[in-house]
């Protein structure tokens, strides 16, 4: 369509790589935007954020002296539940049962509060983090389309280049 409608060869090649450059960019500002407003909201001060608040936790995984995983769980009392929040594990050691160990240290710790279910929401676009929930006992319970991460400015150019869909997972623990 463009070389029809400019008749130029040139520009009809340009587009495409002009239009992947523009994913990048926006890809890139959101996801820097989206890491600078966790390092100034709950990342900044662990302590405060996970470790006071009762029914909220904080684990690191340490392997030969390294940080290679973490994970968070913070309690609701208002449903009953606990959140799995910020598991990460090291690019370096995945694949070796870390994000799994990570997860069964949350549901032992959801299970021991007497929490009813754990929650978490996920953006990942890979297959194995999905799986991961699922080998866990996690249920998919829904997606939320052009979701926006904390830090999206909502630009149309924005929402053109970068689309997020966020995956919701619930694991009831007991009936209410």
């Amino acid at each position: 369509i463009c070389f029809v409608v400019t008749k130029s060869f040139l520009l009809t090649c340009c587009l495409p790589i002009f239009l992947l450059g523009m994913r990048y960019y926006f890809s890139r500002k959101v996801i820097l935007h989206y890491l600078d407003c966790a390092l100034h909201t709950d990342m900044s001060d662990i302590e405060q954020y996970y470790m006071k608040p009762p029914g909220s936790c904080f684990w690191v995984a340490v392997l030969d002296g390294n940080v290679v995983g973490i994970v968070a769980a913070r309690g609701n009392e208002e449903d009953n539940t606990v959140e799995l929040r910020r598991m990460s594990v090291d690019s370096n050691y995945r694949g070796k049962g870390i994000a799994k160990a990570l997860g069964r240290k949350v549901l032992e710790f959801a299970v021991l509060n007497n929490y009813s279910s754990v929650v978490l929401g996920t953006t990942a676009v890979k297959m194995a983090a999905h799986k991961l929930y699922e080998s866990l006992g996690f249920k998919h319970v829904g997606v939320v389309e052009h979701y926006a991460l904390p830090g999206m400015t909502h630009s149309l150019l924005e929402r053109m280049f970068f689309q997020l869909r966020y995956h919701r997972y619930r694991l009831q623990l007991r009936e209410e």
